[in-house]
Order: C-alpha cells, then sequence, then structure tokens
C-alpha cells in the first residue's frame, strides 16, 4: 500500500522536527539564522550608510569643484564658460543633473538646456531646506541639504545644494552688482544617480546573504552532526534501555564512554537497571509469595465485583465449592438465586469498611457448613471502591466440635455431679474452690454456693491447715486427713490431687474419700486383734502377776499365823515384809495398768514418740515368760534417736506382735526339732541410718520360704494352726507403720531365722 504524499511529508516532518535533536537542531538555527538577519540588516545598513556618506561627500565635493571651476567664469559673467563646465561635469555616468538655481527659484544653468530660465519644479523641497529646519542656508548642514529622489520603476537619485555665497569679489564686480547684504546669491543643485551604490550594496547583500547562509549551513550541519553523535544516537540508547526496562528486558547495560550529563544519565539508567533487577526478583519473589499464599490460605478467598460476581478465588474456594465462570457469590456459597438479605460485601462497598459477619447454609450433600466471613475493600489509585475480597473461614467443623463438646461437658458435668465421692477445682495458686460437686453437701455439709469462692485450707483443722494446704501443692494423696464438716464434726479424709486446666487457668482436681466409718472398723479390727494379743500373752501375764501375788500370799499367810497363834512379830521383820508387798503390789499394778493401757482403744493422732521407750515397754509384756522359755534377748539400742511422729500404743502394738512372731518361730523351730543352734535368740536394734529411724527386730526361728514371705503382710495370711493366730497381726502392723509414713518389710533364710527391718522419717523440726 502506497501513502499519500502528504503522509510522506508529514511523518518525515514529525520524525525529524518530533525529536531531540530536530528541535535543537531548529531552534539553534533560527537562533543563528535570526542572529545573523540582524548582523546582515545592520552591517547592510551600516555599509549603505556609509556607501550614502561617501557619495554625500563626493557630491559635495563635485559640487565645490563645480563652484570653485565657476568662480571665475561667474566674476566675468562667462554664462558659455559656466555652462561647458556644467555639461562636462555632467557627462560623468552617474551624474543626472547639475542646475544653478538664482534665489527666484529659476534655473540659470543646467546640464538640460531646455530646463534653463525656467522655474524649477521641485523648488518646494529646495526651499524646504531652510524653512521646514528653522535654519538658513548658510548654517544648514550637509546632511539636511541632501535629498533622495526616486520614482517608482527608477532608481534612486541623490540630490545636494549647495549655496553659492556672495563674496566681496562678486558683490564689487562690474558685470553685475549685488548687494553686498545678501549673503546667497543661488543655489548649485546636483543630482547623481544612485544605481551604482545601490548595485554595490545589492551585491554586497547577496554576500552577507550568501555567507549568512553558509556560516548558518555549515553551523547547523556541525550542530546536526554533533547531536547525532552526542545527543541523538546516545539518547537513542537510552531510549532503547528504558524501553527494554519497560517491556521487563532487565539485561544489557548501555556503554557509558565519558564522564559528561548523558553518560552520567547513563550509568544511571545503568545502575536503576541494577536496582530494577533486583526489586523486580524481590517483587516476583514477593508476589510468588503472596499467589501460594492466596491459593494455600486454609480459607476460602474471592474477589467479588458490585453485583457479587466473582471475579477470583483461591484453590481452596475452587475445591471447595467449584464455581462456574461468571457465578455470583449467593449461588456459589448457597446455591441461592438471589443474594443475601445481609451482604457484607455490598455493606462494604457502600461504606468501605471491612465487615464481619457468620454464615451457615446446607451443603450440596445436605450437610450444615458454617462459616466466618470478613469483607476488605479494593480501591484503585483515586481511592474508589473497585472490587471487594471476602475471606471465609470455615467453622464448621469448629462448631460441631463446639456443639460435640457442649454434649461432651453436659456429659462429664453429668459424671461430675454424680461421683459418689466429694470433687473439687481449687485453684493452684490460692487453692480457692473454683467448683464443686453436689456430693460435697452430702458429706460436708456445705451447699455449693456456701463454698465457691472459700479457700480449701478452711476445712481441715486449724493447727493442721498451714501443714495440708502445703501438702496439696507438693503431694498426689493425702491419707486419713482430719476435716471438719460445717456441724463440726471431725471426719477422717483420703485426699487425691492431680493437676489440670479449668477456664484457662491452671488448678487442682481434689477428690476426696470419707474414711471415718473404714477406720473405725479398723480401729474395731485393731482392738480385736489387740485382745488376741492380750489372750496369747495370758499364760505369761499371769505368771508375771503370779510371783507378786506369791510374795503378797506368802508375807500374808505369815503374818496370818502369828495373829493366830498370838505370836509376837518384830518390827525389823514387820517392815522388811510390809515393804516387799508394797514393792510386789506396785508390780502387779504396773502390769495391770500397762495391759489395761495397751488393751485401750488408741486414737489416730501423731505426737513425737522415743523408738527405744516404745519398744522397753512391748518387751516387757515378754520378758519374764521369754526367760522362762529360756529365749535370751539382747538389745543394741542407739540412744540418741530422733523422735518419730506416731501413736505410741499403736506403734507399741506393732513391736508387740514382732516379738510374738519372733517367739513362735523360735518355739516351732525347737519343736520340730529343727535347731542347730543351742541358744533361742531375740535381737532387738534401733539406729539411725540415712536420715531414717531404724527398728531391726531379728530371731533365730524357722524363717520362711519366698513363697510365704510376699503374702505375711496380707490379711488373715498365717501359717500357725488354727486357734494359735488370727492371720491379722502383721496386717495390722503393716497399716500401722504405713499411716506414719513408714515402711516395713522382713528378710529370712527358711531354717535359719527372719529379720523384720521397721523404718520411720524424721519429723523436719527434730
Amino acid at each position: 500500500m502506497t501513502l499519500p504524499q502528504s503522509s510522506i511529508e508529514t511523518r518525515l516532518f514529525r520524525r525529524i522536527f518530533g525529536s531531540l535533536g530536530g528541535r535543537l537542531v531548529l531552534c539553534v538555527g533560527l537562533i543563528l539564522l535570526l542572529s545573523m538577519a540582524i548582523w546582515a540588516y545592520y552591517s547592510i545598513r551600516v555599509h549603505k550608510s556609509e556607501a550614502l556618506q561617501d557619495m554625500i561627500s563626493d557630491v559635495e565635493l563635485m559640487a565645490n569643484t563645480i563652484r570653485r571651476g565657476a568662480h571665475y567664469a561667474m566674476l566675468s559673467n562667462a554664462r558659455d564658460d559656466i555652462s561647458r563646465i556644467i555639461g562636462r561635469v555632467a557627462r560623468q555616468k552617474e551624474v543626472e543633473s547639475v542646475r544653478v538655481i538664482n534665489k527666484e527659484g529659476m534655473i540659470s544653468f543646467s546640464n538640460k538646456h531646455e530646463e534653463t530660465e525656467k522655474t524649477s519644479e521641485n523648488m518646494r523641497e529646495i526651499c524646504a531646506i531652510c524653512h521646514l529646519n528653522d535654519q538658513t542656508l548658510e548654517t544648514a548642514e550637509v546632511r539636511n541639504r541632501t535629498r533622495l529622489l526616486g520614482e517608482k520603476g527608477k532608481p534612486r537619485r541623490l540630490g545636494l545644494i549647495s549655496p553659492i555665497y556672495n563674496e566681496p569679489s562678486c558683490s564689487t564686480a562690474s558685470c553685475h552688482v549685488h548687494p553686498s547684504q545678501r549673503k546667497v546669491l543661488g543655489l548649485l543643485d546636483v543630482v547623481v544617480s544612485l544605481d551604482r551604490m545601490e548595485q554595490r550594496i545589492g551585491f554586497y547583500k547577496k554576500e552577507i546573504i550568501w555567507l549568512g547562509v553558509i556560516l548558518f549551513l555549515s553551523t547547523a550541519t556541525i550542530i546536526g552532526v554533533f547531536i547525532m553523535r552526542f545527543v541523538n544516537r546516545p539518547i537513542r540508547n537510552l531510549m532503547d534501555a528504558a524501553r527494554s526496562i519497560g517491556n521487563g528486558e532487565y539485561y544489557g547495560n548501555i556503554e557509558v564512554g565519558g564522564d559528561d550529563e548523558i553518560s552520567r544519565l547513563a550509568a544511571a539508567i545503568n545502575s536503576m537497571r541494577e536496582m530494577v533487577v533486583r526489586k523486580q526478583a524481590d517483587l516476583t519473589t514477593h508476589w510468588h509469595e503472596y499467589q501460594n499464599l492466596f491459593e494455600g490460605v486454609p480459607c476460602y478467598v474471592t474477589v467479588q465485583d458490585r453485583n457479587l460476581k466473582i471475579l477470583r478465588c483461591n484453590r481452596e474456594f475452587q475445591n471447595r465449592f467449584s464455581p462456574m465462570p461468571g457465578d455470583y457469590c449467593y449461588k456459589a456459597y448457597k446455591g441461592r438465586s438471589e443474594r443475601c438479605e445481609i451482604c457484607p460485601i455490598i455493606r462494604t462497598f457502600e461504606d468501605g469498611l471491612p465487615h464481619v459477619s457468620e454464615e451457615a447454609a446446607l451443603g450440596r450433600d445436605g450437610t450444615e457448613s458454617y462459616w466466618m466471613v470478613r469483607t476488605s475493600p479494593i480501591t484503585n489509585v483515586k481511592g474508589e471502591v473497585v472490587a471487594a475480597m471476602e475471606m471465609s473461614l470455615d467453622l464448621t467443623h469448629v462448631r460441631l466440635l463446639e456443639r460435640e463438646a457442649k454434649r461432651s461437658e453436659e456429659k462429664y458435668r453429668t459424671i461430675f455431679d454424680t461421683i459418689p465421692n466429694p470433687v473439687f477445682v481449687l485453684d493452684a495458686e490460692t487453692l480457692e474452690i473454683l467448683d464443686c460437686n453436689r456430693n460435697v453437701a452430702a458429706v460436708y455439709g456445705f451447699r455449693k454456693e456456701d463454698l465457691l469462692g472459700v479457700s480449701f485450707g478452711l476445712l481441715f483443722q486449724e493447727k493442721e491447715r498451714a501443714e495440708l494446704s502445703g501438702a496439696i501443692r507438693s503431694s498426689n494423696v493425702i491419707d486419713r486427713a482430719v476435716q471438719v464438716r460445717k456441724d463440726g464434726q471431725a471426719i477422717y479424709v483420703t485426699v487425691s490431687i492431680s493437676s489440670s486446666e479449668y477456664a484457662g487457668r491452671e488448678v487442682f482436681l481434689v477428690t476426696t474419700s470419707d474414711i471415718t466409718m473404714q477406720l473405725m472398723a479398723e480401729q474395731q479390727l485393731i482392738q480385736a486383734s489387740k485382745m488376741a494379743t492380750l489372750g496369747e500373752m495370758a499364760a505369761g501375764v499371769a505368771h508375771e502377776l503370779n510371783q507378786p501375788l506369791s510374795v503378797i500370799k506368802t508375807a500374808s499367810s505369815f503374818i496370818s499365823r502369828k495373829i493366830a497363834k498370838k505370836e509376837p512379830i518384830g518390827e525389823g521383820v514387820l517392815k522388811i515384809m510390809s515393804e516387799e508387798m508394797d514393792a510386789h503390789a506396785d508390780r502387779a499394778e504396773k502390769i495391770i495398768n500397762h495391759m489395761r493401757e495397751f488393751g485401750r482403744k488408741s486414737d489416730i493422732v501423731k505426737e513425737k514418740v522415743q523408738v527405744n521407750e516404745v519398744l522397753g515397754r512391748a518387751l516387757d509384756f515378754f520378758r519374764q515368760q521369754l526367760k522362762l522359755r529360756k529365749i535370751e534377748v539382747t538389745e543394741r539400742l542407739e540412744k540418741s534417736l530422733p523422735s518419730v511422729l506416731a501413736d505410741g500404743n499403736r506403734l507399741e502394738q506393732v513391736f508387740v506382735n514382732l516379738l510374738l512372731n519372733a517367739r513362735d518361730a523360735i518355739e516351732k523351730k525347737w519343736e520340730d526339732g529343727g535347731r542347730t543352734e543351742k541358744l533361742k535368740k531375740i535381737v532387738l536394734e534401733t539406729s539411725l541410718e540415712k536420715g531414717l529411724v531404724t527398728i531391726r527386730v531379728t530371731d533365730n526361728g524357722t524363717g520362711m520360704p519366698d513363697s510365704i514371705r510376699d503374702k505375711i503382710f496380707e490379711p488373715f495370711f498365717t501359717t500357725k494352726k488354727v486357734g494359735k493366730g488370727t492371720g491379722l497381726g502383721l496386717s495390722i502392723s503393716y497399716s500401722i507403720v504405713r499411716d506414719y509414713h513408714g515402711a516395713i518389710e522382713v528378710k529370712s533364710r527358711e531354717g535359719e531365722g527372719s529379720t523384720f527391718v521397721v523404718q520411720f522419717p524424721c519429723p523436719k523440726e527434730a
């Protein structure tokens, strides 16, 4: 397709003068052209003025020559000579006319004979020299005596009027006498052609114009080449670099060949290119990150227009709702054919603010769905809301879990309230009761409302409150703690403690078991065991009582016989007998009191007890009968033992049971004929080992096999014959020791004997 000539010219014009170089060349050329025009104008004007001035000078010189040459002819009134002089002068190429005009304006002489004796046609102009300039001809300057004459289509002419003065020689001449007072006799009017001068000036104009054109073209060429080389090409390179950066092509730097402004600009563009490369890399990285976030965020994200049409969505939304192109949000989410009554997207478009709401709908499979919706406006550079982003977090699982948690909470609340034991929820720091079940009222007599906000420590007895409150924080179980009911009655409980969390805070979950009835049963069992032990010791105790009674009986019989025979009794004998009776009576009383003390029902208390003293009292029960049975008792008691926290009466029962077992084991061994030693021995030892008060009861009886050793602390387990043991002694001993945080174990070898080891912790203040 061929473009019109005008279109080609227009494109060429735009290409040349639309570029910076073209504009610069045009601007510089115009300035240069204007400068040269002004210079040419003033140069031609000056030259023209100088040429005119030279012409005036030449004409004036010619006029003066004519005037002097005709001076003598005028004095002699030789008119022919004057005419010849004027004629010769007029024959010069530039001279058009030479005239002599008198005072009346008549042409006296002229190179044109037809003008002679006629009035000059341009007399008005000649007269204006003096009259218009308000000066006399004598004083008029040369510039005021010249005139330029010209007609259309003819060369211009220069006219110079020179005065012819009345000299003294002229006023006294005989030819024609002029008055001496007349200073000017006439005028010499010389008119010359300016054609040659104007030709020279025209030639000069052409030279000036050609010089200007040559200077303009050479200067424009130099400037153009300079601009093309040092401006256009670098700028084109800069434009190409900027265009490549704009097109996303960031590789290839511009060559920097100097230190001028364009080179520095090129270096700046290279630096900008490198910075853009880095920023583009960062932007690409961030874009991928944000794209990955947009696609991978675990919620539904859509971008919607004012009509609620989905413009874009992330992968999660696509996988969950499978929207079709051009779908509306209400159709994709809820399968509706019209928008929702309350729409956060519409509100965002109305006020330009984010909004939050919770939505619920039935899914395509008929299941309930819940999600939290948050909208945010998307604005353009003018701040106008052009779209809205909607982020929806699927709460279905959470709501179902909440529903399940509510059912579970109701279930566990039912379990919590129906647990047969009292259950407390305590603050881990203050032990404040935060919650409790309804069985608390049955055990403690308090209503739930009465206990909430109260410290759990207030349920303990005042003397044990601080100790047991500390034990709750450091122990898992507190056994046989004493608490107080609302009516003031003391009850024994076992407190179980476990750490938990309740309403976002750390708590203790405390369960108490009322063991008051259990302890009463245990006490009855222990009391029964005591009674059984006393029954087993009856023979020994009877023997113990028999000796003092025999002494008293013998003494009383002696006194009775003396009284019956009326024989006097010496004071010394009576004194000795009374002292013996009194001593043996005290001994019998002591045995009876000891048996009464041992047989009494003891309370569950803790007090400081010396183990050596309790062990000595237990041994007193058996000392005499062990002696009768020829059982040797060795005591190795450490004197500086610390006290232990226990009840002396119950602890004595433990030692009595151990001594009974040792006695029976030795007797059985000797009865069965399995003895290898000559002596029957029981060794009692006390010591302090690793901070524990340790008691060892060792015998050289039958011992026991491993199968029996593991069962001896079980209730009702015994190896004795029927009628000789209940199987409760060691079991009760085990319970009593454990009540005081102690430990009991047995070490035994069959046929060699056994050692029972009992250990108690020392109190902190001991």
